[in-house]
């Protein structure tokens, strides 16, 4: 009976050795299955950027209103070039001089090289008298500005900081470039609003660096206009 008992406690004994086997395979086997589960698994998504986001072209103050005034209508659509979304695209003097409305402004802003200032900027807001304003005030005399006389009038047409038309209502008045041209005076308000009595025919035209407002006349030095 013991002899048996011996036998019967090897067979079990084997039997376990042979189940032991099927359960754990080699190191190799074992080694080559978890390179394939490894590789079938996707990768863990990368960690969120903590870099800073770009605040080198800040938003108008007001709220960020949206573009107005019948004179939009005539720009040219979507990213076409002198229309809203390329010229947001842009620097404020590069979009002015894609601009179907503002070719008289542009060539003076060229002429009295104030193309690389207004380009940068900061963030300033243009009331861009349009071409039919420069027509109504004298396309000659318009054109025989030189030097400072022309900068001052260029300079009284911008503020040195970027509003919306929003922005705008709430300032009532602001001081411009040209420091001793006096203040510009807001009146009115939404499509209505004007700027020392000056209508607004295209309003919150947003480039990279300047809110533009086409205007209906040109703004002179020291007059408020009203």
């Amino acid at each position: 009976m013991v002899k048996l008992r011996g036998v019967a406690g090897a067979g079990i004994a084997a039997v376990a050795v042979l189940a032991l086997t099927a359960c754990n395979p080699d190191d190799t086997a074992y080694s080559g299955k978890a390179e394939q589960y490894k590789s079938a698994t996707p990768p863990a998504p990368a960690a969120p950027s903590s870099a800073p986001v770009s605040t080198a072209h800040a938003p108008a103050e007001g709220g960020g209103s949206a573009v107005f005034g019948a004179a939009c209508e005539t720009l040219p659509h979507g990213s076409e070039a002198g229309g809203v979304t390329a010229m947001g695209q842009q620097t404020v003097a590069a979009a002015a001089a894609a601009n179907p409305l503002l070719t008289k402004l542009s060539a003076a802003i060229k002429s009295a090289n104030l193309t690389d200032s207004l380009n940068s900027a900061p963030g300033v807001t243009v009331f861009a008298p349009s071409d039919d304003a420069v027509k109504a005030y004298g396309e000659a005399k318009f054109g025989q500005l030189k030097g400072a006389e022309l900068t001052s009038l260029l300079n009284f047409h911008v503020v040195g900081k970027r509003l919306d038309v929003k922005g705008l209502e709430a300032a009532k008045n602001s001081a411009t470039l040209d420091t001793e041209g006096g203040q510009l005076t807001f009146a009115g308000s939404g499509d209505k609003l004007t700027v020392n009595g000056a209508k607004i025919l295209c309003g919150n035209i947003a480039t990279k660096n300047a809110t533009v407002f086409v205007i209906d006349k040109v703004l002179t030095p020291g007059s408020a206009g009203n």
